[in-house]
């Protein structure tokens, strides 16, 4: 029933680049940065209910050092952008950025002087979740988007090479829905 009884004497034959992925993948830490109300959802998608600790995320880290995933959810302003950069610079390498929300993504509603239309002026964004405010369901997705597309990274300057020859060819990473991808089959 176990991995033991697939596996031909017991060997298992992997690349370097795919577990190191793999690992990094299993064991995004996010750092906690809640602007506005889509907070709120970001905080529930760690509870009993969505449970992100399935993921391996059931800790959001206070300290920039410790994450590696930082989630940007609601509105940024002029004032907050510097501290934003600060604690984005102070991530360890590897790191990504959801914007979570219309807020984070384009500015949303607040259309002023204040508010800064877009986090990517800020950081660059590595995955958008729409909607006001986004659901947890929806950052649960977007977190697994993200989680193929931390599989799929280069490992060295030479594979970073050959990923981007392959995207001037045209191939392309397609990130299907959760509900597509781990739905169960129709008989």
């Amino acid at each position: 029933m176990g991995l033991e009884e697939k596996l031909p004497n017991g060997i298992l034959l992997a690349s370097v680049e795919g577990l190191v992925n793999w690992t990094r993948k299993a064991s995004l830490w996010p750092a906690t940065f809640g602007l506005a109300c889509c907070a709120i959802e970001m905080m529930t998608s760690g509870a009993p209910r969505y449970d992100l600790g399935r993921f391996g995320m059931e800790v959001f880290r206070p300290s920039p050092r410790q994450a590696d995933l930082m989630i940007v959810a609601g509105r940024v302003t002029n004032k907050m952008a510097p501290v934003l950069r600060q604690i984005y610079d102070q991530m360890a390498e590897p790191r990504w950025v959801l914007a979570m929300g219309v807020c984070a993504s384009s500015g949303g509603m607040f259309n002023n002087y204040a508010v800064v239309q877009g986090v990517d002026h800020v950081v660059p964004v590595d995955m958008y979740l729409p909607g006001c405010p986004p659901r947890p369901e929806m950052l649960i997705d977007a977190i697994l988007k993200l989680h193929q597309k931390i599989q799929q990274e280069p490992l060295g300057p030479v594979r970073a090479q050959l990923a981007a020859e392959r995207r001037a060819q045209g191939e392309t990473l397609e990130l299907l829905p959760s509900s597509v991808k781990y739905g169960r089959e129709k008989a």
